[in-house]
């Protein structure tokens, strides 16, 4: 299985005409720093949740426990997969990225709506995911999917790359979100689109298990994404959710359009 740095990948996406099965790129420890800021006190030296991730980052994480978790139609997520597709409204040759892609049920879907001249990044910060991963979309010959190992600062990917990131019950277990969004932002091309689905923080309704383990509400995340330069632009009802919401946020054409 090959490997890229972020110079490579930059490369990869202006020069090859034709996709690469299941790649998976990265970026070496030296090439990049590692600010952990929480934009909330204005410390730029700390995590907003420390210790979110580390579930992720065991390195004996039992990646089928997970599959099992995750692609249940008990999950919300996974139920109202096809009316979240039919919401992203995704064409052939989009290039999108799954941020935060886990098992990559999402990612293999985008797959499909993207079509042979689109292209997704499945984008993870979990190294038994990112082989998972791999794994699957060599198994089951797609094409047109690039696996990447993110940072927990950044999203790892060249500038003005893809025309959608997509951020599904992930922005949560973002430790340093001003950076990361920041990232998506550059990569995105101007005009391009984020839509963060995430859980209802209500104290008094959302149930224990998100008050404990969802750091702030809708509002909160909302101001966070627009402080890096985002529009919110609609906020979608989605056929049987009850604890999630579905925003879409734009990046503008060009610097100072409004």
């Amino acid at each position: 299985m090959k490997r890229f740095d972020l110079l490579s990948l930059s490369l990869l996406l202006l020069l090859s005409p034709t996709p690469l099965v299941a790649q998976t790129a990265t970026i070496s420890p030296a090439a990049t720093q590692q600010p952990t800021a929480a934009q909330t006190s204005g410390d730029t030296t700390t995590s907003v949740n420390p210790g979110i991730n580390d579930s992720f980052l065991d390195p004996e994480m039992d990646v089928q426990a997970w599959v099992e978790r995750f692609e249940v139609e008990s999950r919300e997520v996974y139920h109202a997969r096809d009316a979240i597709m039919a919401g992203l409204n995704l064409k052939p040759g989009d290039r999108v990225a799954d941020v935060g892609a886990g098992t990559g049920f999402y990612s293999l879907l985008m797959s499909t709506a993207v079509g042979s001249k689109g292209w997704v990044y499945a984008v993870d910060i979990s190294p038994k995911f990112v082989q998972y991963l791999v794994d699957q979309f060599d198994q089951r010959g797609v094409e047109n999917v690039t696996t990447v190992m993110c940072d927990d600062d950044s999203v790892c990917l060249p500038p003005e790359s893809v025309d959608l990131a997509f951020i599904c019950d992930v922005y949560h277990h973002f430790e340093f979100p001003e950076q990361t969004m920041q990232s998506i932002f550059n990569a995105l091309r101007p005009g391009g689109r984020v839509v963060i689905i995430d859980f209802e923080r209500i104290p008094g309704v959302s149930r224990e298990w998100t008050i404990g383990h969802v750091r702030a509400g809708k509002e909160t995340f909302i101001d966070e994404v627009q402080s890096v330069g985002f529009e919110l632009t609609a906020e979608r009802k989605i056929p049987g959710f009850k604890e999630n919401y579905f925003l879409e946020f734009r990046k503008p054409d060009q610097a100072g359009d409004e």
